[in-house]
């Protein structure tokens, strides 16, 4: 490959330059980030000089969620600034300019990049709206070349969309290798784009909610009213509109609103919208009052205290400006249409009622549906495009040409002609065509998308050795399923497990499964994957079956089904043939003990895992406190006069707090995951990779490890555990009967009442886990926290 990107420079130390920079850092990329000098730094006074940009990078390290993975990928970030440091932009392989949305400044910056840059480096702009030929405009052929945008969506680590902008100068190698690097290195999902104003995502999003916000002001929406009807209800995050301005910034958004009512003026659908009086003077007022959202505490919501102590968040009343209480609007639509399971099934519900929250649904998804088709053939050729934005950028469900073709081309047009948002011409023509989607289907699997200007389908580029369930299913690769598992031949030998239980709950369908597909890997395959493609990857264990076992007193049965657990994962560690387990998002409890047992982890890098069973009023049984003995205690105990007490400490606190990993790599540092386990970025690529690491280490001769003792560090050390809990009891930490279940649990850690330190076989560790698992089970606290956890999803503290 002809580029690489081994250094990188940021510059421009705001919320995003920070960010960025620290999303590099994520994928192992050393970085520089810069800002500029402050006017009255001394010559030679670093701390002052690099005043600006010390104040953003502490900023990016205490936003939450956090924007590193990890924080020992800090030492990855060097900080400095554009005058005593810019020779690390020499240097560079990739030079990311994030600074204030200013034609001038950026021009002026480029032309001093220009000047040093190295002949293959790569520079690119963040900017989130400016044309980017008028950026480069004035710089040498060479630096055209390797020049365009590269707009990443705030919190990058979390936010999946990365447009790409070529220029017509733009080198097609560069563009290739940049989207090759933000997919396989950064984890992105790319969208190329058009030089138009605001790209893709941010023009869409402003086309609908320049329209949206006008129009819950001409009729008397409330704010509650619009976040309880425009968020997880319709597909859209928990955010809804009121709360996501707040989150982007009241200020943005006046800002994003004025450059595009400056760029747009031939755009007839938007315009009305923007220039509305109504909205304008409602959004201004709030930017002269400070009211700025999130960053100031004080947007369209309000924090404020209860009488008890308690953050509560009032909203802003539209019409007199002042924030009141708030309220949980009702509407006899939306009790018809929130329990379909599906986005589709939800919306053609809502689509058809009359109340109040109908109409507003009904101008939403048909203006919005209106408004992506008109841009077509401006800012793309396919629908493709707008819905991978959509999706990526701003966490939706289904972009707008899924949704229609969900809903049915053909009717929903009818519908929206009726209503008054009439779709662009060339939607008539492609199903006058005979062509009744926007997308060509095989089975459940989109295989092309409809093109305006060619007025067919044409396919989708073939991504050979890609692991995708669905295509795996239309091909009939399903070899053994049963109401909570299936197995599949996901090709070259290798087998693939999925869970498909309600929160992929383990329970004894999954556990006769994975049993299952290691009986036929031992004879037809080389090796076993164990993922999917839905999140979470696990819950843990099916709590309700549990309780309701433990309320009914049958112990025999749930004896046995904690030893097959356990007999499981241990199969699972000395399996002779690679076992790779593949998590993405929540891993908990039980879904973390399989991860643990694994041969090798591929996992997501956004993934939360820990064992978290105290929640629920029990300790990890299936292995998961004897894993983390044996992975933070035996190590430390193999150094000659080593003292015990700190690792335990850690396995303690660690099982004893209930710790989740909030990223795959903090998981890591909490030994969780091991040195050789993999990260992967893109989640779209997980199972490919974890299939590739399987043929790996089956090339490679893989066998199981040999069995090993675990340290039982014996009465003294219970003793002080006991005491430990009991002082936090004292403290007010914890409950008395987190006490109890504490001292359970620290009497597994240290294997019970041993006269002194011994190493002992896991399976004792595991008849240990066992009996204090079985006994918290009968204990009528331990009953209440499981069915609040059921009830709730929130752990009861009793």
């Amino acid at each position: 490959m002809k580029y690489q990107i081994n250094s990188a420079v940021v510059i421009g130390a705001g919320t995003m330059g920070a960010a960025l920079a620290a999303h590099l850092a994520n994928a192992g990329v050393p970085v520089t980030l810069l800002d500029i000098v402050p006017k009255d730094a001394p010559v030679g006074d670093k701390a002052a000089r690099n005043k600006i940009v010390t104040e953003g990078w502490d900023r990016c390290l205490k936003a939450r969620p956090a924007n590193l993975m990890s924080s020992d990928l800090a030492t990855l970030v060097k900080l400095g600034n554009l005058e005593d440091d810019f020779d690390a932009v020499a240097q560079a392989d990739w030079i990311v300019e994030a600074v204030v949305e200013n034609l001038k400044i950026k021009q002026n910056l480029m032309e001093r990049i220009d000047a040093v840059r190295k002949p293959e480096a790569i520079v690119s702009t963040n900017t989130s709206g400016i044309s980017i030929k008028e950026i480069a405009a004035g710089r040498s052929q060479g630096f055209r070349q390797h020049f365009l945008g590269t707009h990443f969506f705030n919190p990058p680590r979390y936010l999946k969309l990365l447009e790409i902008i070529p220029t017509a100068d733009t080198l097609p190698e560069v563009v290739e290798f940049m989207a090759w690097f933000g997919e396989y290195r950064l984890g992105k999902g790319i969208v190329l784009c058009k030089d138009t104003p605001n790209f893709i995502g941010n023009r869409v999003a402003f086309g609908t909610g320049a329209f949206a916000l006008n129009y819950f002001i001409e009729n008397g929406y409330t704010v509650d009213e619009v976040d309880a009807l425009t968020g997880p209800l319709i597909g859209h995050p928990k955010t809804a509109t009121f709360r996501l301005i707040d989150l982007v910034g009241v200020d943005v958004w006046e800002h994003v609103g004025a450059n595009l009512k400056e760029a747009l003026p031939y755009d007839k659908f938007i315009m009305p919208y923007l220039e509305a009086e109504k909205p304008n003077k409602l959004i201004h007022t709030m930017v002269e009052r400070g009211w700025l959202g999130n960053k100031t505490k004080i947007g369209f919501y309000k924090e404020v205290r209860t009488e008890d102590g308690k953050k509560d968040f009032w909203p802003l009343d539209l019409q007199t400006l002042e924030h009141v209480p708030p309220t949980k609007p009702r509407f006899e639509s939306v009790g018809k249409a929130k329990d379909m399971e599906t986005l589709g099934d939800r919306l053609k519900v809502l689509l058809a009622e009359s109340d109040r929250a109908a109409e507003l649904v009904r101008a939403l998804t048909y203006q919005g549906l209106q408004y992506a088709s008109v841009i077509i053939p401006e800012v793309a050729d396919t629908p493709k495009p707008i819905d991978d934005a959509i999706r990526w950028g701003f966490m939706h469900e289904a972009g707008p040409f899924e949704i229609w073709d969900m809903l049915g081309v053909r009717e929903t047009v009818k519908a929206m002609k009726e209503a008054g948002y009439a779709p662009a011409e060339w939607v008539e023509k492609m199903l006058a065509a005979g062509c009744e989607t926007f997308y060509d289907y095989k089975g459940e699997t989109k295989v092309g998308v409809y093109d305006v200007s060619k007025k067919k389908y044409v396919a989708f580029p073939s991504r050979p050795g890609m692991v995708i369930l669905s295509e795996l299913r239309q091909a009939k690769k399903v070899i053994s399923q049963n109401a909570g598992a299936a197995l599949y031949d996901i090709g070259d030998g290798v087998a693939l497990v999925e869970f498909r239980t309600k929160m992929n709950a383990i329970d004894d369908d999954i556990m006769n499964m994975l049993n299952e597909a290691m009986d036929r890997v031992s004879r037809e395959f080389v090796g076993l994957v164990v993922g999917g493609e839905t999140e979470p990857f696990s819950a843990g264990a099916n709590l309700a079956m549990i309780l309701m076992a433990a309320k009914s007193g049958q112990w025999e049965m749930l004896d046995a089904v904690v030893r097959k657990f356990q007999n499981m994962n241990m199969r699972m560690r000395y399996f002779p043939k690679p076992i790779v387990v593949a998590p993405a998002g929540l891993a908990l409890g039980g879904g973390c003990e399989v991860t643990m047992h694994a041969s090798r982890v591929v996992a997501a890098a956004e993934t939360y895992i820990g064992l978290v069973e105290i929640g629920a009023g029990v300790i990890p049984a299936g292995g998961g406190t004897k894993e983390m003995v044996r992975r933070i205690v035996n190590p430390g105990m193999r150094v000659p006069n080593a003292e015990v007490f700190p690792f335990l400490m850690k396995v303690f606190e660690q099982i004893g707090q209930a710790k989740v990993a909030t990223s795959a790599e903090e998981a890591r540092q909490f030994a969780i995951l091991g040195p050789s386990d993999r990260i992967v970025l893109n989640r779209d690529h997980l199972l490919t990779e974890a299939k590739r690491e399987a043929l790996h280490m089956a090339a490679s001769g893989y066998h199981p490890p040999a069995p090993e003792l675990i340290y039982a560090a014996g009465r003294d050390a219970l003793a002080n555990l006991q005491v430990g809990a009991w002082m936090y009891k004292e403290g007010n930490y914890i409950t008395s009967y987190e006490e109890v279940i504490a001292k359970k649990l620290a009497h597994v850690m240290t294997g019970g009442d041993l006269t002194r330190p011994t190493w002992v076989s896991e399976q004792y560790f595991l008849d240990l886990e066992r009996e204090a698992f079985l006994s918290l089970c009968g204990e009528e606290k331990t009953h209440e926290r499981m069915f609040a956890l059921l009830q709730t999803g929130k752990p009861l503290r009793n």
